[in-house]
């Protein structure tokens, strides 16, 4: 068996969908290790993972970033973190690095060692339909020049890392887009735009998801149906005003409606109506199982589970790509979206009303329900990822037609 080293950003959204793939390698007998912070350290041992810290209390990737303060911080991340992360590669030996899509770091680090490396994407693929936020554009040009300090940041960053590791196939500025000549991508083909004009160097394995611990103290057989779900994640903080905006819109529909706070403390909304039950964190699989409607900030894990569940979405993007998550859930016909600055108490609820009632909306999300879990999900992953132990990866040469692209 292998020993397979997964380097990744330290975010839930990031780490979530690779534990069931880590969990499923361990279970066919290989040996994996996860760099990640403290925070993580827990679950991912739960896993079935060796885990590594990162040193100091990990990469500043805290907040919702900008592109441009995003690049810097990457640059600056890779630079601060390599030294330490080489030496734990030197002594693991891996056969194999799987790294996030926006983790430098990875990539350069498979590069130093020689060893071949696969790339996930916990976001959609970034090409036609999903452009990458940090890709080389005019836009992104103007926005840097608007933040010269970060600009300069990046810059002093990015010849650092150059001048001290090989960054041989590694983007000169767009670092959440680092490709591999083997990427999976956590989404169906049916859910990705423009899902034909990728070549067979991706590989459309749908969303990730394992069991999770179930939580007793959550009253899941006390929930009556039409249950409505809410939560805006835990990276964008959506202030007790918004949640309970949400609340007021939702509890006229609902028979309970559940509400994630997050970062926000339930105790700091006051009284809710009776039906609403507040928690800072619920098992989400387990309720979109009960669920009618989710509400949701549009993080890709999120309308990945929802979808899995055959849960038409209300999604309220609040940023990084939640507005392109956003768009595909409205021409998906699974859903629909308001602008945050539009989602009234009354907006909400006319908006959840017409997803609870007008059925074509669950059954475009029914028919993607099987779309998601045919791709294949963290055991599709994992063959993937075994593909790579075993034999060379796809090249990525002359296109051929897309029939013959794509996957079987």
């Amino acid at each position: 068996m292998s020993t397979i080293a997964f380097l990744n950003v330290p975010l839930r959204g990031h780490i979530n969908p690779t534990l069931p793939v880590v969990a499923e390698l361990v279970r066919r007998g290989h040996t994996v290790t996860y760099h990640t912070t403290a925070a993580f350290a827990e679950e991912t041992a739960a896993a079935g993972a060796v885990v590594h810290l990162y040193p100091g209390d990990g990469p500043p990737l805290a907040g919702p970033p900008t592109p441009v303060t995003l690049l810097e911080q990457l640059a600056r991340t890779a630079v601060e973190l390599l030294p330490s992360v080489l030496r734990d590669l030197r002594y693991i030996r891996p056969d194999l690095i799987v790294h996030g899509a926006a983790c430098p770091w990875g990539h350069v680090a498979a590069n130093e060692l020689d060893v071949p490396a696969v790339s996930v994407f916990t976001t959609m693929a970034f090409g036609p339909g999903a452009p990458s936020p940090t890709r080389p554009s005019a836009e992104l040009l103007a926005k840097a020049l608007s933040r010269p300090r970060s600009l300069l940041g990046y810059a002093r960053a990015r010849a650092l890392l150059a001048r001290r590791h090989r960054t041989r196939g590694l983007p000169l500025v767009d670092l959440v887009n680092v490709r591999q000549p083997l990427n999976l991508v956590f989404t169906s083909r049916a859910f990705q735009p423009c899902a034909g004009s990728f070549a067979r160097i991706y590989r459309f394995v749908g969303p990730s998801v394992g069991a999770r611990p179930h939580d007793p103290a959550f009253p899941l057989d006390g929930l009556r149906a039409p249950v409505l779900y809410a939560s805006l994640g835990t990276v964008f903080d959506a202030g007790p005003r918004a949640l309970r905006g949400f609340a007021a819109a939702l509890a006229p529909l609902g028979g309970t409606v559940v509400l994630a706070t997050g970062r926000t403390d339930p105790a700091a909304l006051g009284a809710l109506p009776d039906n609403v039950l507040a928690r800072r964190f619920v098992p989400q699989p387990d309720i979109l199982g009960q669920a009618a409607l989710f509400v949701t900030h549009g993080g890709m894990n999120s309308v990945n589970e929802a979808l899995y569940a055959g849960v038409p979405v209300l999604v309220v993007p609040q940023g990084a790509d939640q507005p392109q998550v956003a768009r595909r859930v409205v021409e998906l016909g699974a859903g629909l979206s308001v602008r945050p600055g539009d989602a009234t108490d009354a907006t909400v609820r006319a908006l959840a009303r017409r997803l609870l009632t007008e059925p074509r909306f669950r059954q475009r999300a029914a028919a993607l329900r099987t779309a998601q879990r045919q791709a294949g999900g963290h055991r599709r992953a994992a063959d993937e990822i075994e593909s790579r132990l075993r034999t060379p990866a796809p090249a990525d040469g002359p296109r051929t037609k897309p029939s013959q692209e794509r996957e079987h």
